[in-house]
Order: structure tokens, then sequence, then C-alpha cells
């Protein structure tokens, strides 16, 4: 009898639907219960972790943001992006392979007194830095250690220039961004690559899909950074994305690209997390 009691839970569990936020819509027949991805976990993310932990921090670039632009995650100009000056590039620790490209962190410097200022800023991930094995001094980037290289103006605003590099706790934070996600499309027809940006919520993808408007959905690969890769031709398709963050939200993001669309472009997903 006990026996049957268990047997008839484990069915039961079995049967429970998967949860979508925000009343996203539930995924077609031919859809995984999630986006498998090519990272199914980001290792690190402490997404959402209201926990300080410690770090340091350097800066790169002038104060107008220049060296900052591009870089590791994928992303152009963070400025027509959203991102602005509110960026960080982070060490391998904290990066995870790009994972972690879009997540955002509040910082504030600390156990200084001597070059910390008050306050704290909130910055995005944009960028790698890149760990060093040719020094012995100043490896501030390499492994295992966790490390922040601001721009120029966000350190500014937490320490004093002559300091170089501080101490700091940082936390994740949900990200705040104003209108819905875009996708920009890059590669060719038979090598279609997606850069998701201006993400909320988590802010850092960890699994993505793509749907044609005469297919089902199709798992994506991280190529690089944020950039989402499928070899599947969908020219002269509409195309939607169902997207996961690392926190484990999924949105789908239905017709954002009409069957005209091109390389090159920007589309916008209108909702956000």
């Amino acid at each position: 009898m006990m026996y049957v009691k268990v047997l008839m839970m484990v069915i039961a569990i079995w049967f429970v639907p998967m949860t979508y936020s925000n009343g996203a819509e539930t995924p077609d027949r031919d859809v995984a219960e999630a986006p498998d991805g090519d990272g199914a976990e980001a290792p690190g993310s402490d997404a959402f972790d209201n926990s300080w932990y410690d770090a340091r921090a350097t800066f790169y670039g002038d104060i107008h943001g220049g060296d900052t632009q591009m870089g590791a995650c994928g992303y152009g100009d963070l400025f027509k992006q959203g991102y602005g000056l509110a960026t960080a590039a982070l060490s391998p620790a904290l990066f995870n392979d790009g994972y972690t490209c879009g997540a955002c962190y509040e910082i504030m410097c600390t156990r200084d007194p001597q070059w910390c200022l008050p306050g704290s800023v909130k910055i995005t991930a944009t960028n790698l830095c890149p760990a060093n094995y040719t020094k012995t001094t100043d490896i501030w980037c390499n492994p295992p250690q966790k490390h922040f290289d601001l721009s120029m103006p966000m350190f500014l605003k937490i320490a004093k220039y002559k300091a170089g590099v501080v101490p700091v706790r940082y936390r994740r934070i949900p990200c705040t961004k104003q209108g819905g996600v875009k996708f920009e499309t890059s590669g060719n027809p038979y090598f279609l690559m997606i850069l998701p940006y201006n993400v909320g919520g988590a802010g850092d993808i960890n699994a993505m899909q793509i749907k044609g408007s005469t297919t089902g959905w199709i798992n994506m690969r991280k190529n690089w950074g944020q950039h989402w890769t499928t070899n599947t031709v969908l020219t002269g398709q509409g195309l939607s994305f169902m997207v996961r963050t690392s926190d484990g939200v999924i949105k789908q993001f239905m017709n954002v690209a009409p069957k005209n669309w091109g390389f090159q472009q920007t589309f916008d997903g209108k909702i956000n997390f």
C-alpha cells in the first residue's frame, strides 16, 4: 500500500507543468521544458544573492569611456545599446566564459579610508579583464581572484584616481533596463548569429532558442560572449526567440523580426525581464 502511495506521488510530481513568469506564453508542443542552450548552468553567477563578497577594482579607458566599447561580451557601442559608462570588465573567475555578460552588480570601496569614497556604483558586465601569466605583480585578474576593471567614471565615484586599485565589496542586483530586449543579427544564411542585449532582470542569459515562422523551436549555441548561433537556414522567415536568464526565468519574444529581416540589423523584442 505504501508503495502505491509513493508511486502516485512520483507520477503527480512528474506531470506538474513548468511555470513561466509574468504571463509568458507556454512553449509549443515541440519545445523542451526549458531552452537547453550550450550552458544550462552558469557557474558562480550568484544571481540575486543579496550577500556582499570581497573583490578588488581598478579602472581602464578614459573619462569618456574610451577603450571600454565593444569587448569580449560582443556588445558594440555601449552608449547606443543603453549601457553607457556604467560598465565593467570582469576577471575570468566572474566572467564565466561570457555567461555573466549582461549581469548587474553593486560595488563599493571598502577597508581603505585613504582612497575610498562613500557610496556605491551599479554597473553591467560588458567585457573581460583577461588573466596575464607573464607578470608576477599586479596580477589582479588572474584566477581565482575576483576583480572588476571599471570604466574610469565608475571608479572615480567610489575611489580616488591615485589609488589605482582598491578593495571592494560587491553583490549581484537585478538589472533595470529601459524598453524591450534587443536582438541584433549577424553572420550569413548558414550561420545566423544573434546578440541579445538590454536584458533586464538577472541580465545574463544561459540558454536561448529561435523559431522561424515555419519551424518549431530550435536550440541555439553560445558562440562567444553573448552571441548565440544556429546553422538552420531561417532567411525569408519571421523570427521569434525564447530566452532563459541565469535565475531560471524564461520569456518568449514572438514575431520579433519580419520575414524580410537582414543581417546587421537590430530588432526590438518589445518586452523585458
